[in-house]
């Protein structure tokens, strides 16, 4: 940890603080989340759909807004969605800990979906532009920071919704309350290299370019089985935890370890994986092997699927925890090895133009693939447990990774990966 803190104090004071940022973003949001849908179905007595449409439209709306908030952001600067981002998010969380009627939960769920779509594409975009020549390196540490708030929000969250779930939600809004301050007053304001040639442009012009970067959206269909692979730690591998130990302690345990492995691996080898890939490999190899490694996490539950389950004990706890485990180490361990090259090689798709709007779509793309991956991936479990085949969706989830592997391969192999050329642009400019 020591050396993760010595790097970060190598880069200047704006981008220091969107690592902390994103920390403290994902802190945050975890605190309350996870435990939302047992506050709305059992502290409220909401219908189990009731509950999912409050869910859905929270996800929905920040998928489907990304573009317009990555478009605002190459458009106003990064600095004014940040922090707008952070405030409705404030607003919206605060609201959930005390509002009940269905309008109103819909509307505060709606604002913390629609918060991320404000700040995310705003903080990757001033993340590369700052981070310049050490971009790879600055996004391998910006996902330590990533995963560290994942990693201690649901426990601060489980402490404070033990007392009740409206102080979970008070604190959650009181943290980005303080991040909303901070920004305001210590984030410089900053706008894209390009960015006063593009705000000349309509914002239909602006989309109509963006969309004819062929080489961009290739890139964003390979990349999303990515996510829909890394997606199974909350979906799949659980599942597969409780069908041998069931829902009882040991099962919350066994599932418990699996973002513990998951966490704690990001945040102890990122950015020596970072440094050791990027000594020996250009970012489409690299890439390749991310996804390559992501898909043969499941090789583990593949070959499980062969041995007898034990009666109980240790021995069926150890089979429930530890090919998961194993499959959740391999899934954190391909998305080190491809995360900092992926979000590089978006910027020189982009051809540092209008990069916010690129990560908006991006986001975009890939959070409708993580939807439609899911649903195939459910159907797939379901059609194992009827069919009597518990090897199918593991052997799914292996060929995706495969197919992803390949496609981001032949884009490499073609040139396909390589930046756009274009005139030289001006520094970032300071607002």
């Amino acid at each position: 940890m020591k050396g993760t803190i010595s790097q970060l104090r190598t880069y200047e004071r704006s981008v220091q603080l969107l690592m902390v940022h994103q920390f403290t973003i994902n802190l945050g949001f975890y605190m309350l989340m996870p435990y939302l849908a047992a506050h709305l179905s059992g502290g409220l007595g909401l219908a189990g759909w009731v509950v999912g449409l409050v869910l859905g439209v929270r996800n929905f709306s920040q998928q489907g807004m990304f573009l317009i908030g990555g478009t605002l952001a190459d458009r106003l600067g990064y600095k004014p969605l940040i922090v707008a981002g952070c405030l409705l998010r404030t607003a919206g969380f605060a609201a959930l800990g005390f509002v009940d009627s269905l309008p109103a939960l819909l509307a505060a769920s709606a604002a913390t979906g629609l918060a991320g779509a404000l700040f995310n594409p705003a903080v990757r975009a001033y993340l590369a532009a700052d981070a310049g020549e050490r971009r790879v390196e600055a996004f391998a540490l910006f996902n330590v920071f990533y995963q560290a708030g994942i990693l201690l929000g649901p426990l601060v969250g489980m402490a404070l919704t033990g007392v009740d779930f409206r102080l979970t939600c008070l604190v959650a809004a009181v943290v980005f309350a303080v991040l909303s301050i901070v920004q305001i007053r210590a984030l410089p304001a900053r706008r894209g290299a390009a960015g006063a040639g593009d705000r000349r442009e309509s914002v239909l012009t602006q989309w109509r370019g963006v969309f004819r970067n062929r080489p961009f959206l290739l890139f964003a269909a390979a990349m999303t089985g990515s996510y829909v692979l890394t997606f199974q730690v909350y979906l799949a591998l659980p599942l597969d935890v409780r069908r041998v130990v069931g829902d009882g302690g040991s099962g919350t345990a066994a599932v418990a370890l699996l973002f513990a492995v998951s966490g704690l691996a990001t945040i102890l080898f990122q950015t020596r994986v970072t440094a050791w890939c990027k000594a020996r490999m250009d970012p489409g190899r690299a890439l390749s092997l991310g996804l390559l490694t992501m898909g043969a996490a499941f090789t583990p539950l593949l070959a499980a699927t062969a041995l007898p389950v034990p009666e109980g004990g240790t021995g069926r706890w150890l089979l429930a925890a530890a090919p998961p485990a194993l499959a959740a180490l391999l899934l954190a361990l391909g998305t080190m090895i491809a995360y900092p090259f992926e979000m590089d090689t978006i910027v020189r798709l982009s051809g540092d133009r209008l990069v916010a709007t690129h990560y908006g779509l991006y986001n975009t793309i890939c959070g409708v693939g993580i939807t439609l991956g899911n649903l195939l991936t459910g159907a797939a479990l379901d059609a194992a447990r009827s069919a009597g085949a518990p090897a199918l969706p593991w052997l799914a989830l292996l060929a995706l990774g495969l197919l992803c592997a390949a496609a981001v391969a032949g884009l490499r192999r073609t040139g396909r990966l390589d930046p756009p050329v274009r005139s030289p642009a001006p520094e970032p400019e300071t607002a």
